[in-house]
């Protein structure tokens, strides 16, 4: 397996000595934004990452490379590059890597690849979960399942709200995905602090994540675990807003026959313009929340090993 996995040598590093390494994705740069914003953001939640103690690694399939740890070179290539990079999920990493292709990794792909070199923290933006009307499409997020077997400690800001919360939520519980409520008792919905939908437990200290993490891994219990860290009150955007705009993108979509993983950018793409481009500026400031948070998991549970 590691015949086809690149660790930055500073990431590699960190890894040997026991310093804390953050997993970030690279689907934000190439679908989740237009350019050159994506790549601006791309290397400020990289910032934020070091500012918090420790090491980022941003993970993408490159030439047929599994990458951990991009450098601004190649966090510019895929972010020019944008759309013209396949969405890599699970299905489609063997494929790429076969024919030396290029992927942007889902949170999906970016939890297997970072579980590859040995990383255990991973901080995104919202992760994929069960569609809205997903009843008839049976349209479920890869990520989830992901979750319930790869052992990597997901900081997000909850599913993202163009989804069915409720339905997504239910099938973590199957799954046997423990979902934590960084400093609340509440499921955040991306670009709001409130779902009215319970997490299952509420966890007030990045130290108390981590002791739970490290228990599971300890136990020897497969998959990972879901932390949801809500965006920062001022940043927040008004629910009925956010809820008008996404009923509008969801109608448009299906008039237009979109589907698979297409969907997703579709949405967020459209939320972006139905808000004045308001849900992109919340969406980059919530991705550096969860990345602070994410470090300071890391960093705790690196003090557990130690």
């Amino acid at each position: 397996m590691q015949k086809y996995v690149d660790i930055a040598p500073e990431v590699a590093q960190a890894l040997a000595q026991n310093k804390p390494v953050v997993a970030l994705e690279s689907t934000i740069i190439s679908h989740g934004m237009p350019y050159p914003q994506n790549v601006e953001t791309a290397c400020a939640v990289e910032e934020t990452v070091r500012a918090h103690g420790a090491i980022p690694a941003t993970i993408a399939i490159i030439g047929g490379r599994l990458k951990v740890g991009l450098s601004k070179d190649e966090i510019t290539y895929l972010g020019k590059k944008g759309q013209g990079v396949i969405k890599a999920s699970r299905r489609d990493l063997a494929v790429l890597v076969a024919r030396g292709e290029d992927g942007a990794t889902t949170v999906a792909t970016t939890m297997m690849i970072a579980a590859m070199a040995g990383v255990s923290v991973f901080a995104t933006g919202g992760i994929g979960g069960v569609h809205r009307g997903a009843e008839t499409s049976m349209d479920i997020s890869a990520d989830l399942e992901e979750l319930a077997m790869t052992p990597v400690a997901v900081v997000c800001a909850g599913a993202k709200s163009i989804l069915d919360l409720g339905l997504t939520l239910e099938y973590l519980e199957t799954k046997g995905v423990p979902v934590i409520g960084y400093q609340t008792k509440e499921l955040p919905a991306f670009y709001t602090r409130e779902s009215g939908f319970l997490v299952d437990y509420r966890m007030d200290t990045p130290k108390e994540i981590a002791a739970a993490f490290h228990v599971k891994r300890e136990l020897g219990l497969a998959g990972g675990m879901l932390v949801t860290n809500p965006i920062p009150k001022e940043d927040s955007m008004d629910r009925c807003v956010i809820e008008k705009a996404i009923e509008t993108a969801l109608e448009k979509a299906k008039k237009q026959g979109i589907s698979g993983k297409a969907v997703t950018p579709f949405l967020l793409a459209e939320v972006v313009a139905l808000t004045g481009g308001d849900s992109l500026d919340a969406n980059i400031r919530l991705v550096k929340n969860n990345a602070r948070l994410g470090a300071e998991i890391a960093t705790a549970l690196c003090e557990m090993k130690a």
